[in-house]
């Protein structure tokens, strides 16, 4: 009998009810309020915050926010830089009952107006310099806002923990970023993740190479370490990494692929005797990194699939890695299925598309709809990722690729990540993306692009691809690059690629 791909692994201990994000991620550290909740680590030393003055300064921000006229409900546009202010105006404005709105400093006025016309917030939180919303609502600077700092501490406001608690924006990788509305109980959800992915201990010191105001820093980087009393540490802008990974003992690594690649550049072997592994997410993580960062340090990379409407939901972690290949399992709690065409889910080992089942704690509660209201698209009682992936008789799963970066050759549906493994392993070859672009009207073929010392002969390439590739698979356009599109996170973007290099027709 063939089994088919779902999972149904036990349903985790529901959230409590009342409830308050805040609170809860700060509960843990409330237990040690002079163990140090935070370091802005830094070549010349670092910024230090202990618990107790973390928990002090959310209260008075929310505080000073209600202060302001806010009332619980109403939105928070963040418009703040890589500091700390970030992070306690977002737990503030969660403490308060506030919905806080996070959003990237690198937006320009134009973006960042049309998100304030669809989330109608009743104010701005805004560094100097960032560009501001065309948009009625009052702005408070970064010197207003550390004020509120100091002020009396704010009540937790307790409720349902399905009531709207924050909304991030997708990265848009399909061309129309959308708003997604969680629950307070997000935080809870994540919780999954403690053991199906980081391997988390109150006792880790958690490094994550990313600015505060990304939401892959805010919950690896941040809220999950807060949540069990652990030590999260976020690096100056340009601070070297191996350096910051050393002097400040750190134990767990998070990063994107590409952060991976730069800090394994020079081919040096790595002197980090605390760090027990590194974490990857974002984009598939290749082979070859994954094995130069064990040939450079001794530790392992555990990967994770997910997405800004449910975080991490696959992933390999210490007591369970990966196979070969595979990104790792469905997270303990997690129900997902590989569906077919028709919406069922397919046997194991075929390609489909990756499903969330309704009732994950994670599962967002909808993209803000034209009503205001978060609209959760479901097909029958499934989430569709837009994932392509497959799941082996153990149920490990394989990412395949995105939807929207699946190429199609001849009628066939082809993975970019699978003709670039095929590729990257040709010694002229340093970093490499393939796509579909089309040549004319109507017709499209799959291109590589590529960085290097120096372009290769094409017939060389393309001998190359023929030994590992059928012929449907292999790229009919070569072309060597200074370097690749990548966003401030060092996230691949194809379709910045698409846009950038133009083919000849």
């Amino acid at each position: 009998m063939h089994m088919l791909s779902i999972t149904d692994t036990d349903i985790p201990q529901p959230c409590p009810s009342p409830f308050n994000m805040a609170r809860y991620v700060l509960a843990a550290g409330a237990q040690t309020p002079d163990k140090v909740a935070l370091q802005i680590v830094r070549a010349a030393g670092a910024e230090r915050w202990s618990y107790a003055r973390l928990i002090a300064a959310v209260r008075g921000t929310g505080q000073g926010l209600l202060n302001a006229g806010l009332r619980p409900g109403d939105r928070v546009l963040l418009r703040l830089g890589n500091s700390v202010d970030f992070p306690v105006a977002y737990l503030g404005a969660l403490a308060a009952g506030l919905v806080p709105v996070p959003t990237s400093t690198q937006l320009t006025g134009p973006e960042v107006t049309r998100i304030a016309a669809q989330v109608a917030p009743a104010l701005v939180l805004a560094s100097a310099g960032v560009a501001l919303p065309d948009h009625p609502a009052p702005t408070v600077d970064t010197a207003q806002l550390r004020a509120m700092q100091d002020l009396s501490p704010c009540d937790w406001h307790m409720g349902a923990p399905d009531r709207a608690g924050y909304i991030i924006y997708t990265s848009g990788s399909g061309g129309n970023p959308r708003a997604v509305v969680h629950a307070h109980r997000a935080i809870w959800a994540r919780r999954m993740m403690w053991d199906g992915w980081y391997g988390l201990r109150s006792d880790d010191r958690v490094l994550h190479a990313g600015a505060f105001n990304w939401t892959y820093t805010l919950g690896t980087g941040l809220m999950d370490p807060w949540s069990i009393g652990a030590t999260a540490l976020i690096p100056e802008a340009g601070a070297p990494l191996p350096l910051m990974l050393k002097r400040f003992d750190a134990t767990i690594f998070a990063a994107v692929p590409g952060v991976y690649r730069q800090v394994l550049k020079d081919g040096r072997k790595l002197d980090l005797p605390r760090l027990r592994h590194g974490l990857s997410a974002g984009e598939k993580l290749p082979e070859v990194i994954r094995k130069a960062w064990h040939d450079a340090t001794g530790t392992e990379i555990y990967e994770a699939l997910g997405m800004s409407e449910c975080s991490t939901y696959v992933s390999a972690n210490p007591a369970r890695p990966a196979p070969a290949g595979a990104s790792g399992y469905a997270q303990q709690g997690r129900r997902l299925a590989v569906l077919g065409t028709d919406g069922d889910p397919i046997t194991r080992g075929t390609d489909g598309m990756l499903a969330i089942h309704r009732s994950d704690p994670g599962l967002m509660l909808g993209y803000l709809g034209e009503n205001d209201t978060p609209d959760l698209p479901l097909t029958g009682a499934w989430f569709l990722t837009g994932d392509h992936a497959r799941m082996a008789d153990d149920g490990a799963i394989t990412y395949v690729g995105r939807n929207d970066d699946m190429m199609n050759a001849g009628g066939f549906r082809v993975s970019p990540l699978e003709v670039e493994r095929a590729l990257a392993d040709h010694p002229g070859i340093s970093d490499i993306a393939c796509t579909e672009i089309e040549v004319k009207p109507g017709v499209t073929i799959i291109a590589a692009f590529y960085t290097g010392p120096a372009a290769l002969p094409v017939p060389d390439l393309e001998s190359f691809a023929a030994s590992r590739l059928a012929r449907y698979k292999q790229p009919r356009l070569y072309r060597h690059c200074d370097s690749l599109p990548r966003g401030a996170n060092g996230k691949l973007s194809r379709r910045a690629l698409r846009t950038i290099h133009k083919a000849p027709t």
